[in-house]
């Protein structure tokens, strides 16, 4: 029998309802809390990367948004003015069958998602969070924000940067880093050449443009930021202009055309990595709860689909709880460390302005290591 029969999810951002999906598919039962009391989403879309692809395919969920995304084969890199450096072919991780890699906007794989955690029978609860939790050995029990608790045989902390989860484990020993830069998103109808991912380097900044849809893509922008400044919210069209300066092109065209300050989306970069074991006890962290890093490599959201499937690999598996945590970590914490690690790098030199930094190897690097089997 299984060592792991009830779990709390605490999050119901990308991991927690891929690790909800996971599970339930294992016929584990599953409570899932949100903080939010009205289930919205950030940001404009993401960029799901081949092992992405094949981890989303083994979910049983890729079908299910393929229609409302954009597949896409390459990546391509371009100098400022928009001369193409490199171009990647992309690898088909999950089969021939589907692409490389897809490009979707977070509200429509947010969609997705939650409607398939609510029909495999999950149990959702909204506008709730953890107070305390009490490991006793052989469970936990969970007081709620609302008053009430339960006992659950493991809680999987997926509530993010910010987690309440982790400051109840670790206190304050883990707290985001603000790195320096921030990064700026903004929709636009797609144009005919954006086929691919389009990686735009200059010695200000990193710019792209991703495919979410026949009709749809999103820019987005990495800029130093070393104050963290407040944005005035009207200014902010604006502002990503002026720091689109420094390209011409077709990343200089779309500019003259960001003039809506409400539909810019402006984050600053912040970073957290638990730099030991992910839980203690019968208590659990994954994605940006243990591993937030930047958006330079595009993977901080696979890291947390992949920590979703291969817990609930290992929590099928023969041994006791702790044999099956100390097995996730085995085949999540270099990998996760590689890409965090490496993303911080990246931003690191291009605030720099270090014109030797190798950023196509990197990809290149990224793209091989991702590509390994988990």
């Amino acid at each position: 029998m299984s060592a792991v029969n009830k779990v709390l999810i605490v999050g119901g951002g990308i991991g927690g309802l891929c690790a909800a999906i996971a599970l339930r598919r294992k016929g584990i039962e599953v409570d899932l809390i949100e903080l939010k009391s009205e289930w919205t989403v950030y940001g404009v879309g993401i960029i799901q990367q081949s092992n992405v692809v094949r981890e989303m395919a083994k979910l049983g969920v890729l079908d299910g948004y393929l229609d409302a995304a954009y597949a896409f084969e390459d990546v391509a890199i371009y100098g400022p003015a928009g001369q193409q450096l490199a171009r990647i072919p992309g690898q088909r991780l999950a089969g021939p069958a589907y692409p490389a890699n897809v490009g979707i906007s977070r509200l429509a794989l947010h969609k997705v998602l939650s409607e398939t955690a609510l029909e495999l029978g999950a149990n959702v609860r909204l506008g709730l969070s953890v107070e305390s939790l009490k490991d006793l050995g052989d469970s936990v029990e969970v007081l709620f924000t609302d008053g009430s608790s339960g006992g659950y045989d493991l809680v999987v902390g997926a509530d993010g940067l910010f987690s309440k989860v982790r400051d109840l484990l670790f206190g304050d020993t883990y707290t985001p880093r603000f790195t320096g830069q921030a990064v700026w998103r903004y929709n636009f109808p797609r144009d005919p050449h954006i086929d691919h991912l389009a990686n735009y380097q200059s010695a200000e900044g990193n710019a792209g443009l991703v495919p979410l849809a026949g009709d749809l893509m999103y820019l987005f922008l990495t800029s130093h930021e070393p104050t963290n400044p407040w944005m005035d919210p009207a200014s902010m069209a604006e502002q990503m202009r002026q720091r689109l300066q420094g390209f011409t092109g077709l990343i200089g065209e779309l500019r003259e055309q960001i003039t809506d300050s409400s539909q810019v989306v402006y984050k600053p970069m912040e970073v957290v990595f638990v730099d030991e074991p992910w839980y203690r006890g019968r208590v659990l962290l994954i994605g940006d709860a243990a591993h937030a890093t930047t958006p330079h490599l595009g993977q901080g959201a696979g890291m947390a689909i992949e920590d979703a499937i291969v817990l609930s690999e290992e929590l099928t598996r023969e041994g006791s709880i702790e044999q099956q945590l100390k097995c996730f970590m085995e085949r999540r914490f270099e990998r996760c460390k590689f890409i965090s690690e490496s993303s911080v790098l990246a931003g690191d030199k291009e605030m720099q302005h270090d014109r030797d930094f190798d950023r196509i190897g990197l990809v290149k690097q990224m793209l091989a290591r991702t590509a390994e089997p988990i």
